[in-house]
């Protein structure tokens, strides 16, 4: 067995190794990608050109994230990059905007994840010998050109619809020993009801830490009242956070942290934890470590109780069929991902409304083991993972048994299939026409992909 682990331990050593050295190569070819004496030039599209060192850096990306290449990886590759070439030219001609706000948060995105692999910005930046604002400047034309051809893509098929005839046929022409096997699935619907704070309630929280605020600012140690009077987890280490990123912190609190400068304080700030009181200690490129105290609003019992009291009424407008289930979700749940939905939770993987046993809330799953199918169970008080107390009213549709595809419980699913399947068919049938309007060529060397005939042009052809 410790053989076993230290085997495991030494692939993964072995794999982010790797993946550093391809996110170097990844960098380091696209800063020398107008270097044309040591790169080259691999296709042309129009008035756009795909380099070698497009394709390598790919290349080495698929390889870290362990991919076999059975001879045509590259060839794949550079089919994408002209594909996306070719939907970018048409998002130009379209006019269709890219907000900025869309670019910074796939920046975002892929920042984290690179410091993610590597363990902290600093590891980052002293590895890529550069800062992060400089990595995303770097980065920022690219992302800025891969969003430009998903939404070409997306125009390209936002029309395309399917009908039930069309989905009963896509399920028809599935071979049997293909068709996929799901787990026991349910349906669950909820109401949910949060307590009202009342504003005796919000401004005595609010006081609390002002108070604590003003003896801040006249010098006593933020760190030490954080480990006295702070109600969140950081207390311990003095309310301080560590290093943390962009999207990884509430918008308010967010907004706050990102604008203050190395030990300034600001003013009491709300957020659905409580209210805060912040302090920067440093800032690196797009990541702070910020220390904070918190003070949470508490309900009183009447709160609670009027809460409660709100659903037991909802409860028994539904049991004697005043008010049906779906409108009362509608009209009254404060779950605004569900009550849009006929109160249905949704399956985070697919979006569906069917959601694997295994992955449904513990507290909800047990509460389901104690019910029929069609049944809904009186309000039931559940606590938040900030630890407030709320109250549902639980519905319990439907489920399945583990079962092999079929259209009378997966329709949604096949649906999706069906009309995924409609929308690749929409795109090839556009590449196909602008392929056959477009000049393309392509180096001898990638000439033999099979993939990359449809590719090329006559025009290209005799220009050989």
């Amino acid at each position: 067995m410790v053989k076993i682990l230290n085997g495991i331990k030494k692939n993964r050593m072995i794999r982010r190794v790797v993946l550093f050295f391809a996110l170097a190569l990844v960098i380091s070819t696209q800063s020398s990608a107008q270097t044309k004496n040591v790169d080259k030039i691999v296709a042309i599209l129009g008035e756009n050109i795909v380099l070698n060192s497009d394709i390598d850096g790919q290349y080495a990306q698929y390889m870290a994230q362990g991919y076999k290449d059975n001879g045509d990886l590259k060839c794949q590759i550079l089919e994408s990059l002209l594909a996306q070439k070719m939907l970018q030219n048409q998002a130009k001609l379209d006019s269709l905007e890219i907000s900025e706000q869309q670019v910074e948060d796939e920046l975002n995105r892929r920042v984290k994840y690179f410091m993610a692999q590597i363990g902290s910005q600093e590891k980052l930046e002293q590895f890529i010998g550069k800062s992060i604002l400089e990595f995303k400047d770097e980065l920022r034309e690219d992302v800025r050109s891969v969003i430009m051809a998903q939404n070409m893509q997306q125009e390209i098929t936002r029309k395309v619809t399917v009908t039930p005839n069309e989905i009963k046929k896509f399920y028809e022409e599935i071979p049997r020993d293909s068709l996929p096997f799901f787990n026991k699935e349910v349906q669950v619907g909820v109401i949910l009801k949060k307590p009202e704070i009342s504003a005796k309630a919000k401004q005595e929280a609010k006081d609390k830490l002002e108070a604590l605020r003003q003896r801040v600012a006249k010098g006593e140690d933020f760190s030490t009242l954080a480990i006295l009077y702070s109600q969140d987890g950081s207390a311990k280490n003095g309310g301080e956070l560590g290093f943390v990123g962009r999207g990884e912190l509430v918008k308010a609190f967010e907004a706050v942290a990102f604008k203050l400068k190395p030990g300034e304080l600001s003013s009491v700030v709300e957020t659905e934890f409580g209210f805060h009181i912040v302090q920067l200690i440093e800032r690196r490129g797009e990541q702070v470590n910020v220390r904070h105290i918190l003070i949470k609003v508490n309900y009183d019992y009447n709160d609670i109780l009027n809460a409660k009291r709100f659903l037991d009424s909802v409860y028994n407008l539904i049991l004697t069929e005043k008010i049906t289930f779906e409108d009362a979700a509608l009209k009254f749940s404060d779950d605004e991902s569900t009550k849009n939905n006929g109160g249905m939770m949704q399956n985070p993987q697919d979006g569906s409304t069917r959601i694997p046993s295994d992955q449904v809330d513990p507290a909800i799953f047990f509460q389901l083991d104690n019910m029929k199918v069609g049944e809904i169970a009186p309000p039931a008080s559940f606590k938040t993972p900030s630890g407030e107390q709320e109250y549902r009213i639980i519905k319990f549709i439907s489920k399945t048994e583990p079962h092999q595809a079929n259209l009378k419980d997966d329709y949604q699913k096949i649906q999706q299939a069906a009309l995924t399947s409609k929308q690749n068919k929409e795109v090839a049938k556009w590449f196909s026409k602008r392929r056959k309007e477009t000049y393309i060529r392509i180096n001898e060397e990638f000439q033999t992909c099979e993939k990359l005939q449809p590719w090329i042009t006559e025009s290209a052809k005799r220009a050989k």
